[in-house]
């Protein structure tokens, strides 16, 4: 990498930083945004493991310890429509045109937005372990398999935030950002093996399940945790043989399609 390309880089990630600062001082000063990203996690916690986990069985181990790492990745995914909700609001209110005027590099806003749900990610990650662990959850791995689990839900959570700068970068309002992402995250989350085995699911919908990208990152985060159980069936896809390279090859692809994208995009956006 040439002299230039390398202060560019530079330029980069240090306007990022300043963007990621302010969106968290955005979330200090008003404190129910990251109180109710906390709350609905726990609240399917709660929902699932007391609720539907009596009715509900894995063979040879605890529904609440089969059901904790499906939670965990919903709730990355469900935390990285943060950075299109903002993107949204951003350019509704003419923030966006305002560090426009600004001597930054164009990629700075992304850079920033999709830091700050990494942050967030990690504040509720820590809020659903403590809930986890209230309720009889625990992780019978080594310290580095679970370090390794948490690191792959965020680093797929990361990478998600980017499909969703792109969303955001399409869409005029927020209230139909919120809409169209939900129909996007919810058959993604639930048709997968988060809540329950796909082993049980119906033909077509047991493909999709197994290919389902967030099949593969719950699949793998059971296994470094240690939740899983030589009783259960592990269906003969490949994703779900070989979950986390399947999940560190679902989070490059994301990565090398939507980074490039969203910054064209938000340069086309902001040139409007």
């Amino acid at each position: 990498m040439s002299a230039p390309q390398t202060a560019s880089v530079h330029t980069a990630l240090a306007d990022g930083l300043t963007i990621a600062k302010r969106n968290m001082i955005k979330i200090k000063r008003v404190p129910d945004l990251i109180v109710f990203t906390t709350l609905s996690p726990i609240m399917f916690v709660l929902l699932f493991a007391y609720v539907f986990g009596s009715a509900i069985q894995v063979p040879g181990m605890s529904y609440r310890e089969f059901l904790i790492a499906g939670i965990f990745t919903q709730t990355v995914i469900f935390g990285a429509t943060w950075t299109g909700l903002g993107m949204v609001e951003d350019l509704q209110k003419g923030i966006i045109d305002r560090f426009r005027s600004l001597p930054m590099a164009p990629s700075a806003v992304l850079l920033g937005r999709t830091s700050t749900d990494v942050l967030i990610n990690i504040v509720s990650l820590i809020v659903m372990s403590l809930t986890g662990l209230i309720i009889g959850w625990r992780i019978h791995s080594s310290l580095g398999e679970a370090l390794l689990g948490y690191l792959l839900l965020l680093l797929f959570a990361y990478a998600l935030s980017w499909v969703m700068a792109v969303v955001g970068l399409w869409i005029r309002t927020p209230e139909v950002f919120n809409n169209a992402s939900f129909i996007v995250i919810f058959p993604l989350s639930f048709i997968a093996n988060t809540f329950v085995e796909t082993t049980n699911l119906p033909g077509p919908l047991k493909v999709i399940a197994e290919w389902n990208p967030v099949s593969a990152v719950t699949q793998a985060v059971r296994e470094l945790f240690g939740n899983t159980n030589p009783d259960m069936t592990v269906p003969d896809a490949w994703p779900l043989q070989h979950p986390i390279i399947a999940s560190l090859a679902w989070s490059a692809v994301l990565l090398v399609i939507f980074v490039p994208f969203a910054i064209r995009r938000y340069k086309k956006a902001v040139s409007r």
